[in-house]
């Protein structure tokens, strides 16, 4: 069966049933049919008072371009939790129409590890990126009227950093010429993930936080060098009246029933990798154990998770989980290439050990990322039909000597939350141990030191190098008093290194910093590596061309 056949073959329990295992009241609850519902922020006034759960975060190695189940993985760690008896909450992130339709597919899981309703989610949900979508380029819509009608607060054209936002991979909008013919100016889309409105979303606590965050937003300079502001323009109630529902965590559950809150997508290479906080917040007061999952590796989104997204909400991890598979870490052994769409060569998925043995170094690096922060770290070796049990053992051995608390081999794909019990136990012991937490950096930092440090102790490198416009960039950040925020890293996911052709675990190479952009309503600082779009291509053969409707049952069929 396909993991869309397998979804839909499964009776999901009501959405009201599944708010009562957290304590949620029907009337905390908007449903959208039967199966997903809006959770009301008066939730977090019930339970303010009550005692927090245990914050687990999901983070991994360097993926293959095929990915090596994160999402499952955190999908059968709150099955085998719960099963195990904990009260437990899961919180997402929700996937993005580009990758849906594009090369990566879906994101809901796979396998018996999954979260349902699978097409509602991969697809519009509740309508959430279209309204971030809509806050955004009302933001942008309102600017060019400004502009048009007289720039009385003399924007300069030439320093406009607002770009336009949609909710989907198209590289023709890249670069855009607004108003051709009419004296126009220079623009570009981002996708909506890469949005600052989506960043808001995910960092605000409340309505209130997320206006002022809305108001902060930098759109550009005027001809003096002064900064101008989305409250400047006056639409930020607008833009706020629009994203009222959306700031509402979506409730939806597993296969097996364990509640899940999809909140927010940020994607974890161009923007800050996390689902809200609102949704953690939430989770975190209902439950024993909240897993939670960070975009792409610990170098990237969970590195955003504990310098950009704890120090906004002030919650404390304490364990993380990092997932590998023997198949990517052959991969960063040289043992062959993957590609999208295409199946994996023998020399991955069959024994290897010579590859493993040259690969283990990347597992290495991202453990040693865990450890800098101060978290305890548990590895869950993702495993495949037909991966071999003595490779799989060898690498839960290596995991212990580089610092691991506890390693576990999980088959929650095959097997559901039972094949994720030894994972859920193994996490649950590891999260009595107190967490020593602490930041990569100090806020107080130069804004090129803060670069250097997740450079060289996240990725490995030996030095950044910062290109003419980000100096520049760097400098106007600086003089306008945002050189106290957190730096988020846009880069390849398919290394350590900027280069996602350097495999393992290298060394020696110089990060090169294209640009640096504002995001003051978000509240961090985003590096942009040479080399990276934020808004992304379809490949050749896009996901897209398999999906469609069954006539019949007017079933959607093709979704992966």
């Amino acid at each position: 069966m396909t993991d869309l056949e397998i979804a839909q073959s499964v009776n999901s329990l009501p959405i009201i049933d599944i708010g009562s295992q957290l304590g949620f009241h029907a009337e905390e609850l908007t449903l959208y049919g039967r199966d997903k519902a809006k959770v009301s922020l008066k939730t977090l006034d019930r339970f303010r008072d009550t005692s927090k759960g245990r914050y687990i975060l999901v983070t991994a190695i360097n993926p293959t371009p095929l990915g090596e189940g994160k999402t499952t993985t955190s999908i059968g760690l709150a099955m085998g939790l719960s099963r195990l008896g904990y009260r437990t909450a899961l919180t997402l992130r929700q996937p993005s129409l580009g990758p849906v339709f594009g090369m990566k597919g879906g994101g809901t899981g796979g396998g018996r590890a999954q979260v349902v309703p699978m097409e509602d989610i991969n697809l519009h949900l509740t309508g959430d990126a279209y309204a971030v979508a809509a806050s955004h380029n009302l933001l942008s819509a309102f600017l060019d009227n400004h502009l048009f009608h007289g720039n009385a607060l003399s924007i300069d054209p030439e320093q406009i950093t607002w770009p336009r936002a949609l909710n989907m991979n198209d590289r023709a909008l890249r670069e855009i010429v607004l108003g051709e013919g009419t004296g126009g100016r220079r623009g570009q889309f981002v996708i909506t993930e890469a949005s600052e409105v989506m960043a808001v979303l995910a960092l605000a606590k409340d309505h209130l936080d997320l206006q002022n965050r809305l108001g902060r937003i930098l759109v550009g300079l005027t001809k003096s060098g002064s900064p101008v502001t989305a409250e400047q323009l006056h639409c930020v109630g607008s833009m706020a009246a629009l994203l009222k529902d959306s700031l509402m965590p979506n409730l939806v559950q597993t296969l097996e029933g364990t509640p899940v809150l999809v909140h927010t997508g940020p994607f974890g290479n161009i923007a800050h990798g996390n689902c809200s906080i609102v949704s953690d917040a939430i989770a975190l007061r209902c439950a024993d154990f909240v897993v939670t999952e960070a975009g792409f590796g610990s170098d990237l989104g969970a590195e955003k998770f504990f310098n950009i997204k704890c120090r906004a909400s002030g919650f404390i991890p304490a364990v993380a989980v990092v997932v590998a598979t023997l198949r990517a870490l052959k991969l960063h052994g040289g043992g062959g290439i993957a590609k999208a769409g295409a199946a994996l060569p023998l020399s991955l998925t069959g024994p290897n050990r010579e590859a493993l043995s040259k690969g283990i170094a990347n597992l290495q690096q991202h453990i040693a990322n865990v450890l800098a922060h101060g978290v305890p770290a548990v590895v869950a070796v993702n495993a495949f039909k037909d991966d071999p049990q003595d490779e799989l053992d060898w690498v839960r051995e290596q995991s212990l000597k580089m610092g691991a608390v506890d390693a576990a081999v999980s088959t929650h794909w095959a097997d559901g939350g039972e094949g994720a019990e030894q994972l859920a136990a193994a996490v649950a012991k590891a999260s009595e141990k107190q967490a020593d937490f602490k930041h990569l950096y100090d806020l107080s930092w130069p804004i090129r030191k803060k670069i250097q440090t997740i450079a060289t102790r996240m990725y490995g490198a030996a030095a950044v190098r910062f290109e003419p416009e980000a100096e520049h960039q760097i400098d106007t950040a600086e003089t306008l008093g945002f050189g106290r925020l957190p730096v988020c890293m846009a880069k390849t996911p398919l290394s350590l290194s900027h280069d996602p052709t350097l495999k393992g675990r290298p060394t020696g190479f110089t990060v090169p910093i294209r640009e640096l952009r504002i995001l003051a309503g978000a509240g961090f600082l985003t590096a942009v590596c040479s080399g990276i779009q934020l808004m992304p291509g379809l490949p050749k053969n896009p996901a897209g061309e398999r999906i469609g409707i069954e006539p019949t049952s007017g079933k959607i069929v093709g979704l992966s």
